[in-house]
């Protein structure tokens, strides 16, 4: 069989299982990366599972979420990582050093690893050859317990790159186009794989802003082959040892094949409030903006903020405009003071964030009321930048950079030919931000007063009687779940807090509604969950007493979390019966376990209309065990005691 880069791959790290799409596979996990916004979390469960050091190859915990110390917080959050991280053997890299996804590109990543990540933008290292994947929390707690993943095995979908970009156009309008063409589902089930001769002319760093926004497609990852470009990316990171040459065998087959010629991209840019709302950014052109905002790990690669550079130099930011800039790494940062790029930075009017997330993940930078942002980042949803009537576009750094000058969204197309000369690669290296674990020896685990135990479910009951305590449409994301931003983000260690919180933007009633009726069911329509891996999305409706949402369709990685919390994913058999419940109706589902244990499909009656609904359980045999035990934890203590289902 030929097989293509993903299979090879998975075929070279297979457990168990059969690499059919749709089939159960258990597969060795090389390395983790985890981000201080979900990671104690993280840590507190992998705490829960006994071990003395993680099984992995490599683990890394990184501090770049929560960087504001407005209280003590985040600096607890800070410390119980820094030394539980010094206990299990996982490298630290401190607050400073910079956004997870651009540090692991730089300093860890390696072609033909698998790389499991408590952050959904994980996929980022698709671009330098690993297979990447984005999960829930516990799932990677798991994985450093263990060494291995549990997934259904994706379909592989075949992107041909053919010609060759032609400036102004980058790397983020090649990926906003594929958004515009398959939308924030196109990708759910699916891992996106890179090939023809349009590849050779991307560097990694293009690359991985590719493969980065894959995850806004649903995808379970996204991938380039590891060539002559992977090998020169890794000398200049003095990491030429790590170079192993990966492509797809000749005539691979695969599940479909989309082309894209590079040299018919044009400037693209999202429009408010969804990453795949895209349109040519001359059509946009004159929209007044407010606010420019370039970094994130999508788009903070020396490249990246090297081209903004030579854009901004001599000019000043627009009176209307607030520039904010966000460098991806202490690397970057300091290549461009030595470069002098910082200088024409700082000169035209721009301020200099920390090395971290910060705006995208509403951690400061808010814009003011209707404000209109221009941002390099990866995602637009609604509320999520810190301010509910904003409206916030996704662009390229070049967009970014020269609609600063004129104040409105500006066509890079009038930049002279002169901004578009080759920028060598970072090429400086310094990592005495990040410890490793024999230079972190903690006398022990510390934990601050914020830091919460994680709630547990119990084992399923025969039947469950609830209400619908809530009623939403499609498209709902992690955000609107269970919000970020500056005033929750220090509070991610303690869910009974962020349960006053949850949906508050879509109904501040809900935590309210759940206590007076004892928890409950969510209704929902397509997509449900897109967006972060954030587990706090299902751990805290497990606290407020959530057991089961029906949805049209769900995400991958909240579907997950939604399993490991021993939350019902349910699926309506017919989407037409998402007319046929309504808010504060009561659905019974009688004799659940042994609807459960016999197949996928589960008859619930909607005892308001006196009605019965089809519903789908679409789970693997393992995620069956772990749903009728209550959850992950459950599960896995019943593999050593049997669960009593």
């Amino acid at each position: 069989m030929r097989l293509n880069l993903a299979q090879k791959i998975i075929k070279e790290h297979l457990i168990s299982g059969s690499m059919e799409a749709g089939k159960q596979i258990e597969i060795k996990v090389d390395s983790t990366l985890t981000q201080d916004s979900t990671g104690t979390m993280v840590y507190l469960q992998l705490e829960a599972m006994d071990i003395e050091k993680v099984k992995t190859k490599l683990s890394v915990a990184y501090v770049d979420h929560n960087m504001l110390q407005t209280g003590f917080e985040n600096a607890d959050d800070h410390l119980y990582i820094k030394t539980v991280a010094g206990k299990y053997g996982i490298h630290f890299s401190r607050p400073g050093n910079g956004i997870c996804h651009q540090v692991h590109l730089e300093r860890f990543a390696k072609p033909g690893w698998t790389l499991l990540g408590s952050d959904s933008h994980t996929p980022t290292a698709g671009g330098i050859g690993s297979l990447a994947i984005g999960a829930g929390g516990l799932d990677v707690a798991a994985a450093m317990a263990h060494g291995t993943y549990s997934m259904t095995m994706p379909k592989v979908c075949n992107i041909v790159l053919q010609g060759r970009l032609r400036p102004p156009a980058t790397a983020k309008d090649v990926i906003l186009y594929i958004l515009g063409k398959l939308t924030v589902k196109g990708g759910v089930g699916k891992i996106f794989e890179y090939t023809g001769e349009g590849v050779k002319t991307l560097s990694v760093p293009e690359r991985a802003t590719i493969t980065n926004m894959g995850a806004e497609l649903g995808a379970t990852t996204s991938i380039f082959p590891s060539d002559e470009k992977t090998l020169e990316f890794l000398k200049l990171q003095g990491r030429e040892e790590d170079f192993v040459e990966l492509y797809p065998d000749e005539g691979a087959e695969y599940d479909e094949v989309i082309t894209v010629d590079l040299s018919e991209i044009v400037p693209m840019a999202a429009c408010p409030h969804s990453p795949d709302n895209v349109k040519p950014v001359r059509e946009l052109e004159g929209t007044k903006i407010t606010q420019v905002a370039i970094g994130s790990c999508t788009n903070s690669s020396y490249k990246d903020l090297v081209m903004a550079a030579r854009i901004l130099k001599g000019k000043k930011v627009h009176p209307d405009v607030s520039l904010v800039i966000s460098p991806g790494s202490k690397q970057v940062l300091t290549k461009l003071s030595m470069s002098g790029a910082l200088q024409d930075l700082i000169e035209c009017g721009a301020r200099i964030l920390e090395c971290g997330c910060g705006p995208c993940i509403g951690m400061g930078q808010a814009p003011e009321t209707d404000g209109v942002s221009l941002r390099t980042f990866n995602r637009n949803f609604e509320g999520r930048c810190g301010t509910k009537s904003a409206k916030v576009y996704l662009v390229s750094p070049e967009t970014a950079a020269i609609s600063a000058v004129y104040g409105k969204i500006t066509d890079p197309s009038k930049l002279g030919p002169e901004i578009f000369a080759e920028v060598e690669e970072i090429s400086y290296v310094n990592d005495n931000m990040i410890l490793k674990p024999e230079d972190n020896k903690p006398e022990g685990i510390i934990k601050g007063p914020n830091i919460k135990p994680f709630p547990l479910n119990t084992p399923l009951q025969d039947s469950l009687t609830k209400k619908v305590v809530l009623k939403v449409g499609d498209n709902i994301t992690t955000d609107h779940i269970m919000p970020s931003g500056a005033k929750l983000l220090p509070y991610r260690s303690n869910i009974p807090y962020l349960s006053e919180y949850c949906f508050s933007g879509v109904d501040p009633d809900f935590p309210k509604n759940c206590r007076e009726n004892d928890g409950g069911f969510i209704v929902a329509g397509e997509n449900y969950g897109q967006g972060s891996s954030r587990e706090h999305a299902a751990l805290v409706p497990l606290y407020l007493g959530i057991k089961a949402v029906i949805a049209k369709s769900f995400a991958r990685i909240h579907k997950a979390n939604l399993i490991n919390s021993g939350i019902l994913p349910l699926v309506f058999a017919d989407p037409k019966d998402y007319n046929k419940i309504n808010a504060f109706d009561e659905i019974e589902i009688e004799d659940i376990k042994e609807q459960i244990k016999r197949g996928n499909k589960i008859t619930v009656v909607n005892k308001n209309r006196d009605e019965k609904i089809e519903l789908i359980l679409d789970v693997t045999d393992r995620e069956r065990e772990i749903l009728l035990c209550g959850g992950y934890i459950n599960y896995l203590k019943s593999r050593r005691n049997v669960c009593n289902v």
